[in-house]
């Protein structure tokens, strides 16, 4: 497995686990009068950071920030946060199956292909 690779899945695994846990928080404040909701995003920045290697992707961080006031309702949606969780969970679980894979080829050409 490259070392980009690798360091790509290590810091979109962070990145979405910074996400998981602003959300939980988010869904844990939801009846909390005043409360912002926070937003993780990591994406654009690991992007950018895949063009110029390893070592870039390395020190990629996850940033939290509130989130923009709805411009309708004045109440945290629940319906969206749960949606959230749920987009995450399911990015996290294909990200650590590609994880698994190359794992898997690295180990058989280690062994010989045995």
């Amino acid at each position: 497995m490259g070392s980009l690779s690798t360091a790509l899945i290590a810091r979109a695994l962070d990145g979405l686990t910074a996400r998981y846990e602003a959300t939980a928080q988010n869904i844990a404040n939801v009846n909390s009068p005043g409360y912002r909701p926070i937003r993780v995003t990591f994406e654009e920045s690991l992007r950018r950071a895949a063009a110029e290697g390893a070592e870039a992707v390395a020190s990629v961080r996850p940033q939290i920030e509130l989130a923009t006031p709805p411009r309708i309702a004045t109440e945290m949606r629940l319906d969206l946060e749960i949606a959230t969780a749920s987009q995450t969970a399911m990015r996290y679980g294909a990200l650590l199956s590609i994880l698994g894979r190359q794992m898997e080829i690295a180990r058989s050409i280690a062994s010989g292909g045995r």
